[in-house]
């Protein structure tokens, strides 16, 4: 039996999480807030048998994460790829538009799908090896040979970067 306020109490309470994860493994908020949709929708339909068992965060993140692979290797046939208008804001934050930040999401862009999810599944949601490779379903030497990767390609592309590293533009060295 279906638990409709439960499951709306644990989509409220993990959405943002979730968004922000999916953000930087796609790098467009509009997008992330599409790939938590599905991945919600996807806990929806398995709510019942999650509940019983436990671990519906880790559910949902999976779920999340491959609906962003998902997107990533296949493209609709009707999604048009054009130039951002340049008349609608961007909906960058100011607070969050700094040099290194956008350097860093750059990077990411950079890297293929993959690379990209074990980076943010390792680093930012800070699973082991491990886990990473249960969520992606893929070997552990899988998960290390593709971190290893996306970590050398960062770090060449961040010591490539305007910036100088990761330095910001008028810091004051403490």
């Amino acid at each position: 039996m279906r638990d409709e306020a439960a499951f709306v109490e644990f989509a409220e309470a993990v959405r943002g999480r979730l968004r922000r994860t999916a953000y930087l493994m796609c790098g467009d908020w509009d997008r992330a807030s599409d790939h938590v949709q599905e991945g919600l929708i996807r806990v929806y339909v398995a709510w019942p048998r999650l509940t019983r068992a436990g671990g519906e965060y880790a559910y949902a993140r999976k779920a999340v994460t491959s609906a962003f692979l998902d997107s990533a290797r296949r493209r609709s046939s009707t999604e048009v790829l054009t130039e951002h208008d340049r008349d609608v804001p961007s909906g960058h934050d100011l607070a969050g538009s700094v040099t290194e930040r956008a350097a860093v999401m750059a990077a990411l862009a950079d890297l293929p799908p993959r690379q990209r999810a074990c980076v943010v599944l390792r680093y930012v949601e800070d699973l082991s090896v491990a886990d990473t490779a249960a969520l992606l379903g893929c070997t552990e030497g899988t998960v290390k040979s593709q971190t290893s990767r996306a970590l050398a390609s960062l770090r060449t592309m961040l010591d490539a970067a305007p910036t100088g590293g990761l330095t910001t533009e008028g810091a004051t060295s403490w």
